[in-house]
């Protein structure tokens, strides 16, 4: 109960700090994946369609995904310094595999029958790629962007380490004071429930464009 009466204190007391590092937060996450998915869905049509590539790009994009994110930060620290943009290319990498592989796992999985159907309605491969194979495979390249932000929204908070601002640095600041339970939890709450609305948003947004209704 004071741990409660002790949030709700610290919440009316910093709301608009709290709000602008959530605000900064979610951008850096967004960003993250964003740029990921531009890369990752045209690289994962590519080996959708050279499958000999795909073991290569995948065995990358594995090492990668398996670096600890503080090592990941460390290591991007070195080259481009403190800051957000550090963090956002932290992201950017570890947004690579899910959308990837979702992305190679929904176009090959596009049954073989429409593909020779379009073909005889005599549609290009451009054509079939885009009104055939994305929207069949949208359900399946959409989880894979929801599983990317969910850990990119995690992710993002121990960019506090490299000065990149956030809920991070609630909770980092709540870990160094004594009795600092609610405000490690003036940040942890912020961060889990844009977990949440964000993997509500896109579930939303792949029910308004797939093609299955």
């Amino acid at each position: 109960m004071e741990t409660l009466e002790q949030l709700l204190t610290y919440y009316s007391q910093n709301w608009p700090y709290v709000l602008t590092e959530f605000y900064r937060h979610f951008l850096m996450s967004a960003y993250g994946v964003l740029f990921a998915a531009m890369a990752a869905i045209p690289l994962g049509i590519l080996i959708a369609r050279k499958h000999r590539l795909s073991g290569w790009v995948f065995s990358i994009a594995n090492v990668i995904q398996t670096t600890p994110a503080l090592a990941m930060l460390a290591l991007l620290m070195l080259v481009m310094g403190l800051g957000a943009n550090t963090v956002i290319l932290s992201l950017f990498l570890y947004s690579l595999l899910p959308i990837l592989r979702n992305t190679y796992v929904g176009i090959t999985g596009v049954e073989h029958a429409y593909l020779e159907s379009g073909k005889a309605m005599g549609m290009t491969k451009m054509q079939l790629l885009r009104m055939v194979e994305l929207p069949l495979s949208l359900s399946v390249i959409m989880a894979g962007l929801r599983t990317a932000l969910v850990v990119a929204i995690g992710v993002t908070a121990i960019g506090t380490f490299v000065g990149s601002g956030g809920l991070g640095d609630i909770i980092v600041r709540g870990t160094n004071v004594s009795n600092g339970t609610a405000i490690i939890l003036a940040g942890a709450i912020p961060t889990a429930l844009m977990a949440v609305m964000a993997d509500l948003l896109l579930g939303w947004l792949e029910r308004r464009l797939s093609p299955v209704k």
